[in-house]
């Protein structure tokens, strides 16, 4: 483990800058679209272009790492990125902001793609789990701590962007003084869709629902306490308590999956996510009510941490069940098609929710997350009645980010199978 942080502290230096700045961009103009009186389609619309740009990005990328390298295009898109975020400051409007976040989502695409290739050049069969499990570390932690970054600055102001903008720079520094030669760029080719969904309809079909639930719970979290009139304070640990605690849920709930039939995990945990956001709803209460006025927000808090508890492993859940019924040469380009799948559900999600919330009221966030979690356990009943799971010694639960690309699936230790990069004298001696 410390051969891995001596090794990489650079890469892990420069993720924690650009986490930060990215876990405070996406409260910020949350609370900022709610400050503008955006209207909460035109906001979920705006969001969404995040992850438009994402899937944009995720096909286009590998392409380009492979023609200039991965130390220019770190820094291209890290770049792309911080202009990006000042240009939010200087056109105020929901329809730009959409375009713009489309960029933000091909520059942040980019960067992991890069940041996951660098590191699957360090690992070895011993280390590929201890990396992958710094950089889940690293990726939470850094986004919670930037979401308390919120308290600085009041959004309304430029200040905040230029902020957001110096720690997007700053990640640039630690890369490109680096002495480490950049690895050989790979392509990972994803299986096809019908191949995968021949494989693990549930895992398909569930990545695609998971995928709108995720994006619409990043991007509107904070509209939704925003409009609830939580404070700036409140904002910040509502965001943050959903990150974390979806973070440290990723190993118990995986183990238990790895013990049991892991189908019925994800059944019982989605249903279980339903339900705490269910629990939510009804703690919401009187909370909008400004000052004293407002009802207690303790059982919202936990409401949240038990929704988050059961609804963020869910990605790495369905990944494991896919490859449950695929031999372990396929578990990468599974992997692959999966994300491309949750990418395509992603899209929508942002804009989807917003329809709810237009509809419904504000509780139209949690109806819209419990609505596609229900789907999910209802699927999952479904497919229980038609196949059983299958013992695949080769399966594990692995906890990955869901912003993984296919690249990254790559620090999976189930797929250690994978030709080692070849590690010379000089490159065992320098450090990253």
């Amino acid at each position: 483990m410390n051969k891995v942080l001596k090794n990489s502290w650079a890469l892990f230096t420069g993720m924690g800058f650009l986490m930060m700045a990215y876990g405070f961009q996406g409260s910020l103009l949350g609370v900022r679209a709610v400050a503008e009186e955006f209207s909460l389609m035109a906001t979920g619309f705006m969001m969404s272009g995040y992850f438009v740009g994402y899937f944009i990005g995720a096909k286009i990328i590998p392409n380009i790492v492979a023609s200039v390298g991965h130390i220019r295009v770190f820094a291209a898109f890290a770049s792309i990125a911080s202009l990006i975020v000042l240009m939010h400051s200087i056109f105020v409007n929901p329809y730009i902001w959409f375009i713009l976040r489309v960029l933000t989502g091909i520059s942040m695409v980019s960067i992991y793609t890069v940041t996951e290739s660098w590191l699957n050049d360090r690992a070895t069969n011993k280390n590929r789990g201890s990396i992958l499990s710094i950089y889940m570390v690293i990726l939470y932690g850094a986004m919670g701590i930037g979401m308390f970054l919120l308290n600085f600055s009041d959004p309304i102001k430029f200040e905040p962007f230029i902020l957001i903008s110096v720690l997007t720079s700053a990640a640039l520094v630690p890369i490109l003084l680096t002495k480490k030669k950049p690895p050989t760029f790979k392509k990972v080719k994803g299986m096809s869709l019908k191949d995968v969904y021949a494989a693990s309809p549930f895992g398909m079909v569930s990545s695609f629902f998971y995928g709108t639930i995720q994006s619409a719970l990043f991007t509107l979290l904070a509209v939704y306490a925003a409009s609830m009139n939580f404070t700036i304070f409140q904002i910040s640990v509502v965001t943050f308590l959903l990150a974390i605690s979806g973070a440290v849920s990723q190993w118990p709930i995986g183990k238990i999956s790895d013990m049991f039939d892991r189908r019925k995990v994800i059944i019982y945990s989605t249903f279980g996510a339903a339900f705490f956001a269910l629990c939510a709803i009804l703690a919401s209460r009187q909370m909008y009510l400004p000052g004293e006025l407002a009802t207690n927000k303790t059982w919202f808090y936990l409401s949240l941490i038990l929704f988050s508890f059961c609804s963020l492993p869910m990605f790495s859940l369905i990944l494991a069940h896919t490859n449950d019924f695929i031999p372990k040469e396929q578990f990468v380009a599974a992997g692959a098609s999966l994300q491309f799948t949750f990418g395509m559900g992603a899209m929508s999600g942002p804009f989807l929710c917003s329809i709810f919330m237009n509809i419904v009221g504000l509780n139209g966030f949690f109806v819209f997350i419990m609505f596609f979690h229900i789907l999910i356990g209802l699927f999952g009943l479904y497919r229980n009645t038609v196949r059983k799971v299958i013992e695949n010694p080769d399966s594990q639960f692995v906890a990955m980010p869901s912003t993984i690309t296919p690249v990254g699936i790559e620090l999976s230790p189930s797929t250690e199978d994978i030709d080692e990069p070849k590690k010379t004298e000089d490159t065992q001696v320098t450090n990253f």
